[in-house]
C-alpha cells in the first residue's frame, strides 16, 4: 500500500462529494435553481440545470470509480471554468471564485496525473 495511492483515492473521494452534493442540490430544488440561474441572466434554464446535474453525476461517479478519469476530471474542469465565469465574477463572490479556482487545481491535478493505482483505471493498467 503506498500512501500517493492512499491520498490520490481520498482526494478524489473528496471532490466527488462537492459534485454529487451540487447535483443532488439541483435535483431536489430544481425550480429554485432555474430561478437562480435565471436571475444570473440565463435562458434555458430547465435544460441547463438538468445538464449540470447529469454531468455533474457523471463525473462525480468518474472521480469515486476511477474510471475514466483524466477525461472526467477534464469535463468537470471545464465546466467548472464556465460556472464559476457566470456565476461568481462579482466583486462579493470573491471566496466562492477561489474555492472553485481550489477545486479547479484539485481537477487538473487528477487530469495531468491519473486517479492513482487505487482505481479501475489503474487496475486496466497493471
Amino acid at each position: 500500500m503506498r500512501r500517493e495511492d492512499v491520498l490520490a483515492l481520498v482526494g478524489r473521494l473528496l471532490l466527488a462529494l462537492v459534485f454529487l452534493a451540487a447535483a443532488f442540490g439541483k435535483i431536489t430544488n430544481f425550480e429554485a435553481t432555474c430561478r437562480y440561474m435565471e436571475s444570473h441572466g440565463m435562458t434555458m434554464t430547465a435544460f441547463f440545470c438538468a445538464s449540470a446535474a447529469l454531468l455533474e453525476s457523471l463525473g462525480a461517479a468518474s472521480l469515486l470509480l476511477g474510471y475514466r478519469t483524466r477525461w472526467g476530471a477534464g469535463l468537470l474542469a471545464a465546466f467548472l471554468l464556465v460556472v464559476t465565469g457566470i456565476f461568481y465574477s462579482a466583486p462579493d463572490q470573491r471566496i466562492q471564485l477561489l474555492k472553485n479556482l481550489a477545486i479547479l487545481g484539485g481537477l487538473l491535478q487528477i487530469a495531468a496525473f491519473g486517479p492513482g493505482e487505487w482505481s479501475l483505471d489503474g487496475r486496466r493498467s497493471r
